[in-house]
């Protein structure tokens, strides 16, 4: 009890990090989405604006009740509300996938046929892509809550897919496997697909700027060797940020999501045994992917990256303004007056 008790407050403490992360982080995309009006005018715009929605959504509803479900390891509300928070789990779960899926496929355009990217991905073709994850995710989770597939589950102890009765097992195990199919894995096979075709045009890109870069190395024999070592340098780590990209890209959603999935397939035969604590923290890792989304396809770009400098500085001259105001009208105000 000791124990588990111990491991209760550790899993506590990280569900309240990545609530905390992130709220402040999906936020802060939703600021500099509202600001900046580039951004808003660029097609990845629209699904970073999706997933940061779903993110934020799932971290009001979901998260906290987690946590409640975790501290007081009971069901938070009736069985009515635990379906309607199961449900927009299995939604916003689903949609958030997709949506990097499409993001991924916009890159891949932009990388593959830049030339003809802005006629092959239009805002129109955006709303149809997000209209699409919104259908596919709506169908799941509305199935499973028609279905009465959506409860507390103890193992997570959270309110998600979940099916307490064993007269429809079978069906319950068919909609289980297609779902994880046809979301987890779907995007996981797309984000593989455009991402490695993306890395193999950076990479051949790469090696021509290489090539030049050496032939104009050899012209120069008098350039001091600092130079040319820098050059050379500057050569590996071209290579290398497109790499650690499409690495980040795909690493965080496996890491993130492959456990959690994996862990719901594995329940599905009751001959193997899953050990608890195992559970919520496959979940936390799951959760943990709406901390992560903000940083690695939003605010470590340079666009984000100045419009976050931008409303910092516009604030920080607003309140020394307001404070040179407020210190004037003080002066003023001490000036003594001739009546």
């Amino acid at each position: 009890k000791h124990l588990w008790d111990g491991w209760a407050v550790i899993l506590s403490v990280l569900v309240v990090v990545i609530i905390i992360v992130s709220l402040l982080s999906n936020v802060l995309v939703l600021i500099c989405f509202l600001y900046n009006p580039e951004i808003r005018k660029q097609v990845p715009g629209l699904f970073n604006l999706n997933l940061t929605f779903c993110n934020l959504l799932l971290t009001v509803s979901n998260m906290p009740l987690t946590l409640v479900g975790l501290v007081s390891k009971a069901q938070p509300g009736g069985d009515g509300f635990c379906q309607i928070v199961g449900f927009l789990e299995t939604f916003l779960s689903t949609n958030s996938m997709l949506s990097m899926a499409a993001l991924s496929i916009d890159r891949w355009i932009a990388v593959v046929f830049p030339l003809r990217y802005h006629s092959k991905m239009r805002h129109k073709d955006a709303a149809f892509v997000l209209a699409y994850t919104w259908a596919h995710s709506m169908s799941f989770s509305t199935v499973a809550a028609c279905l009465s597939w959506v409860g507390y589950h103890r193992l997570y102890a959270s309110c998600t897919l979940s099916n307490p009765r064993a007269s429809n097992r079978t069906q319950f195990v068919v909609f289980t496997i297609f779902f994880h199919s046809f979301t987890f894995l779907l995007s996981f096979i797309v984000l593989c697909v455009t991402y490695l075709k993306v890395l193999k045009v950076a990479r051949f890109h790469c090696k021509r700027i290489d090539v030049i870069t050496m032939q104009t190395l050899v012209l120069l024999v008098d350039i001091h060797p600092s130079v040319r070592q820098r050059c050379l340098e500057e050569q590996k780590r071209r290579r290398q940020r497109a790499t650690r990209k499409i690495s980040t890209f795909i690493g965080t959603f496996m890491l993130c999501f492959a456990p959690y999935v994996i862990t719901r397939i594995v329940e599905l035969f009751p001959a193997v045994p899953i050990n608890p604590h195992w559970g919520i923290v496959s979940k936390c890792l799951a959760y943990s992917k709406a901390a992560c989304d903000p940083f690695v396809y939003s605010l470590l770009r340079h666009q984000y990256k100045k419009t976050c400098t931008d409303i910092i500085n516009k604030l920080l001259k607003r309140s020394s303004l307001n404070a040179s105001g407020r210190q004037h009208e003080s002066q003023v105000n001490s000036i003594p007056t001739v009546e």
